[in-house]
């Protein structure tokens, strides 16, 4: 009976794709060109990688920029300055400028203040209902939350920004002890709990609390502070954003807003991006004898486009974009940060197998779809293989994605309580057949 109703809600459910272009269905909120359906506006973050004049599409250079200032500009700075700077995003993203010496450190104090989490909170929640997701874990957690916020329900700025502080600064301690909980339930590990240092940054605190031994270098947290600013915020547009804005417009709490989030990255086809790279990687690996071989490499990539190799998907994963064409600016950072992890893990001939597939990816994929579409390795691409040099697990790198893009979402959900107000419904186009009720006797 039960596989009835499979093929009842299949069949049933299914919509002719002809009639999507009947009636003119932006499918995914795409125009024809696969650029992305204007439906709202920003000051948060610029995201651009192609020119639109007349209907002409143009590929560009790609463009990040956070509250005005090129990502680009953001990090070199930073690094010039020999220090972590995702605290100074995060004020950057949620007050739109950047802090003064006196106002980041009185918002670093703020951060730290909120780290700990609430009485039996990681008794109670994260160990007692330990989840085998630790981005299911880290949704309930969120949740939990409100019901431990006697204001939870106040959509006033003053009370969201009271509610997106304590959320960004336990995200870390959340993920950490998910994951911890899950090797000691699922995996049968000991179980290591580590209380947070008030005088490490976000970075560091979090290898602090990953590692068993709580030791970590000054590469390694570097290159971790400089991740979570490149996943700070992307736009409005994405997905998990864009459902920020969506929830958010209903007028409902925080937490629903941000777990509603953390359930879209959730999905493969938006934070699951960097494990399918390295799912790709560790296959090409395999079945490719000499790396430095581009003719062998490009013969197997051409069998993974052509659905005859790795997942039969036909997929290049970490290739290709929605918005970045020529490049992604993330991805150029990234780069850089991975050689010199590549070099201290001794892991350059890997690094180079990426550089190569890197190369040849776009040719291939121009040669064997028959296209003259641009694609450029996004941020995705590298990030697996840098967190794979960190020694951080598969089951952590969508909740590292998350631990940055926090700071976008709540940015996300105050500029769409302060210039809103509306709610977001578009439109759905009836397509069924009209039925007349049948008595429940002469039904078939």
């Amino acid at each position: 009976m039960f596989d009835k109703l499979v093929n009842y809600a299949e069949t049933n459910n299914q919509i002719d794709p002809n009639l999507y272009t009947r009636f003119d269905v932006k499918r995914g909120l795409r125009n024809d060109d696969g650029s992305g359906v204007l439906v709202g506006l920003t000051k948060i973050s610029d995201v651009t990688g192609y020119e639109k004049k007349e209907g002409v599409f143009t590929p560009l250079p790609g463009r990040l920029a956070y509250r005005g200032i090129k990502i680009e500009d953001i990090v070199d700075a930073i690094s010039k300055e020999n220090r972590h700077g995702f605290e100074e995003i995060i004020f950057l993203l949620l007050f739109g400028k950047l802090p003064t010496r006196d106002e980041l450190e009185y918002f670093n104090e703020l951060l730290v203040n909120n780290r700990d989490l609430a009485g039996n909170f990681t008794n109670d929640v994260i160990l007692h209902f330990p989840s085998n997701d630790i981005m299911n874990k880290l949704a309930r957690s969120v949740l939990v939350l409100y019901a431990l916020d006697k204001k939870a329900d106040d959509t006033r700025i003053e009370n969201v920004l009271r509610q997106s502080v304590g959320l960004i600064a336990k995200f870390p301690a959340i993920v950490a002890y998910a994951y911890h909980a899950r090797r000691h339930y699922f995996k049968d590990k000991d179980l290591i709990l580590r209380h947070q240092n008030p005088d490490y940054s976000a970075a560091e605190n979090f290898l602090y609390m990953l590692r068993e031994d709580g030791n970590f270098t000054k590469l390694e947290a570097d290159t971790l502070d400089i991740l979570l600013i490149l996943h700070a915020e992307h736009g409005g547009g994405n997905n998990s954003s864009f459902t920020v804005h969506v929830v958010t417009s209903s007028g409902t709490d925080t937490y629903s807003a941000i777990s509603a989030a953390i359930g879209s990255l959730k999905g493969p086809l938006h934070g699951g991006a960097n494990k399918s790279v390295i799912s790709m990687m560790k296959d090409i690996k395999n079945n490719v004898r000499d790396w430095e071989n581009e003719e062998e490499v490009k013969d197997y990539l051409k069998k993974i486009l052509e659905r005859k190799a790795f997942d039969g998907k036909g997929v290049l994963y970490g290739l290709g974009h929605a918005v970045y064409t020529q490049s992604d600016p993330r991805t150029v950072i990234l780069k850089k940060k991975a050689k010199e992890l590549a070099k201290d893990k001794k892991k350059m001939d890997e690094f180079k197998l990426y550089e190569t597939i890197e190369h040849l990816g776009p040719e291939v994929f121009q040669e064997v779809k028959k296209s003259n579409k641009t694609i450029t390795a996004n941020v995705d691409f590298y990030s697996g293989f840098v967190y794979k040099c960190l020694d951080i697990p598969k089951e952590l790198y969508t909740p590292l994605f998350a631990m940055g893009r926090i700071s976008g979402w709540c940015s996300h959900r105050i500029e769409e309580l302060t210039s809103g107000r509306k709610i977001i419904r578009p439109a759905y186009a009836h397509v069924g057949t009209f039925l007349e009720y049948t008595e429940i006797d002469k039904r078939i």
